[in-house]
Parts: structure tokens; C-alpha cells; sequence
């Protein structure tokens, strides 16, 4: 099996790490709803399609001030062998309100907070902060 979403999550924090400014991974609906909740959470300055037909997607990464990642730490949540779900009472700001949690939901890839907000659960895929 291959898991793309911990590939994607891995490619996000190495290049963070190296001072990159953008990554490229392949293009499928997930990773683009994935990249887009990156990009509202201000994790992402923004993401595109690249190469031929759109078969990459492109994300450029956000920094602070001096360089400094604004992401500093990933971890996976919901995996091929383990599956998390989360109902709607069960979804909690991460790190104290100072991460974000993403998760699938009937309403698409949303953050936690959005997901507080609409009263809705959904696997858990990752959280970030």
C-alpha cells in the first residue's frame, strides 16, 4: 500500500527544514483539498498545478520573520492500519488553539476549526503547528 497523504506531510516538513521555497508532489483531489486547508491555515502561501496536464501540485511554502518555518512539527493521525474518527463533540483545538487539525468530512478537507464551527466530525488525518 501507499500512503500519499504521509508522503506529502514528510516532503512538507523536509522542505520546510532545507529553507525551500515551494515542493512539488503528484496531483490527485486529496492532496489538492489537503494543500488548500494548508493555504487557509496560513501554513502555505499557495499551491498550483504544474508540469504536463497538471500532473503536479506545486505548494509554496510560508515562513516567519528571518526565515524561520512557520511549520514545526506534523504529526499523522489517522493511518492505512489505523483509522481515527472524530465526532463532532470530539474535535479539540490542537496545542492549545496554537496548531490546526485537518480532517476529512461529508463537507470536504476542513480544519478543526471550521469543523467546530459546522458541527461536523470526520477522520482525522494529521494535525500541524
Amino acid at each position: 500500500m501507499h500512503d500519499s497523504i504521509s508522503d506529502f506531510l514528510n516532503r512538507l516538513k523536509l522542505a520546510n527544514r532545507a529553507g525551500k521555497e515551494s515542493f512539488l508532489f503528484p496531483a490527485s483531489r486529496l492532496i489538492a483539498a489537503i494543500a488548500s486547508a494548508l493555504v487557509k491555515g496560513g501554513y502555505a502561501q499557495s499551491f498550483g498545478r504544474k508540469g504536463k496536464k497538471g500532473r503536479f501540485i506545486e505548494v509554496v511554502l510560508s515562513y516567519k520573520e528571518k526565515g524561520v518555518p512557520k511549520v514545526s512539527g506534523v504529526r499523522r493521525i489517522s493511518r492505512l492500519s489505523r483509522r481515527v474518527y472524530r465526532g463532532a463533540r470530539e474535535v479539540r483545538p490542537v496545542r492549545h488553539g496554537f496548531g490546526m487539525a485537518v480532517l476529512t468530512t461529508p463537507k470536504g478537507v476542513i480544519s478543526d476549526t471550521e469543523a467546530r464551527v459546522s458541527h461536523v466530525g470526520g477522520e482525522a488525518l494529521f494535525e500541524i503547528w
